[in-house]
């Protein structure tokens, strides 16, 4: 087959010499040594190359209104409060215009697949899911998008919020979540979250445990109704800053029925460091909970932005690389197989949770791929690395340049 374009001289992981990669049809064609192709050719010259990243848990609907609703003062706790207090508000253009700025920032630090979760409780209606159904399509060139439908504020005896979960459901939402942290019924928002999950085969994606305390979490309910309704594989909860309270035998209990079941675990370290602990005037918690123990006992883990801009984490920019390198300091994981781990949080555990077969360097995945200029993954996690540039289907999406100093002389 004719190649459109052959990535010379490219660092592969697990590969003892640099090769060129061969892509066509927006699919990696051939891996190997002075491959032969009469397209285009880009010199690597020896950069590390990845899949493209992959961001397992982020809000664009509600980034970017630091503006309108700016962080709590004095370590406040009112983070949803202020956000709820704007979303009637929200139009479908405000959301993509707000939206499509974070989306951009993700794409140029190397993402090519996001998992975003949108909002539909009564004061914002179905307006986000509209505007992200939207910027989802417009976007197909750069990056696949999935949404995950939630009330954040409350389900339970809210018919119109139950309605609007519904709808975006039918209209095309593969997955469903939900935040039953601030519902007065934990219990019931849980199983309708999975009622909804099997009437219209989707997965589900849940706001679980964020809090200080171990005596009252919400998991296992979750991991008992993912092995009644069959589901292992297709269910992830999100922050479980409750689990970095656990002492390690409950860690290692807890950890052991999720790889059980098959509910994977997504931390979230920005929002998760900067909300937790406020409860305290000294001594105060870090709240993120250490995923590396979790995995040691077989459960599948990511790392992720969560928000961007907004009361609960008045930062960001789109970087997973800074996610992994934030969660490597917080949790104290700094060889270099902790840190290639964290970057695989990033890429290939990130695939595995939302279900991408279609991933990776190797013949006849799609050509959705990373270029660092980096030695390996452990580098590109402790050095905070940006990609120069990322491929979708074979098509460059950004290109950045490398810093060049001007000496004197």
């Amino acid at each position: 087959m004719a190649l459109d374009l052959v990535l010379r001289n490219a660092r592969i992981l697990d590969a003892d010499v640099l090769l060129d990669i061969g892509i066509a049809d927006g699919r990696i064609q051939a891996i190997g040594a002075d491959l032969a192709g009469d397209g285009d050719a880009l010199d690597l010259d020896g950069c590390m190359v990845s899949p493209g990243l992959i961001e397992t848990h982020i809000h664009l609907d509600k980034s970017r209104i630091l503006e309108r609703c700016s962080a709590a003062p004095d370590r406040g706790t009112d983070h949803m409060a202020r956000v709820a207090a704007v979303k009637s508000g929200f139009t479908v253009e405000d959301i993509h215009s707000r939206a499509k700025a974070t989306l951009e920032g993700c794409i140029a630090h190397g993402t090519t697949h996001i998992r975003t979760h949108v909002e539909v409780d009564p004061n914002v209606g179905l307006r986000g899911f509209e505007a992200l159904q939207q910027l989802a399509d417009e976007y197909r060139w750069a990056v696949d998008m999935e949404i995950c439908v939630f009330a954040q504020e409350g389900w339970t005896g809210l018919p119109e919020a139950d309605a609007n979960v519904v709808e975006a459901l039918r209209r095309g939402a593969s997955v469903v979540g939900g935040a039953p942290g601030y519902d007065v019924d934990h219990a019931w928002q849980i199983n309708r979250i999975f009622e909804l999950a099997r009437e219209f085969d989707v997965d589900v994606d849940i706001h679980l445990d964020v809090g200080p305390t171990t005596g009252d979490m919400d998991i296992h309910l979750v991991s008992d109704l993912t092995q009644q309704y069959g589901w292992g594989g297709r269910v992830a909860v999100g922050h479980g800053t409750k689990y970095s309270c656990l002492p390690p035998d409950r860690l290692r209990d807890l950890g052991a029925r999720l790889s059980d079941v098959g509910v994977a675990v997504t931390v979230l370290p920005a929002t998760d460091l900067f909300i937790m602990g406020r409860h305290q005037d000294h001594s105060v918690m870090r709240g993120v909970a250490d995923a590396h123990a979790l995995m040691q006992c077989g459960v599948n883990c990511t790392l992720a932005s969560n928000n961007i801009l907004n009361p609960f984490t008045p930062f960001g920019d789109g970087s997973l690389t800074r996610m992994a390198n934030l969660y490597a300091n917080v949790v104290q994981r700094g060889t270099a197989a902790e840190l290639a781990e964290c970057f695989a949080m990033i890429t290939q555990r990130a695939a595995r949770l939302i279900r991408r077969d279609d991933y990776g360097i190797a013949v006849g995945k799609p050509a959705d791929i990373a270029v660092w200029d980096t030695r390996d993954p452990a580098e590109a996690v402790a050095t905070v690395a940006r990609p120069l540039f990322a491929f979708k289907a074979g098509r460059r999406t950004f290109t950045a340049t490398r810093p060049v100093l001007h000496k004197p002389g």
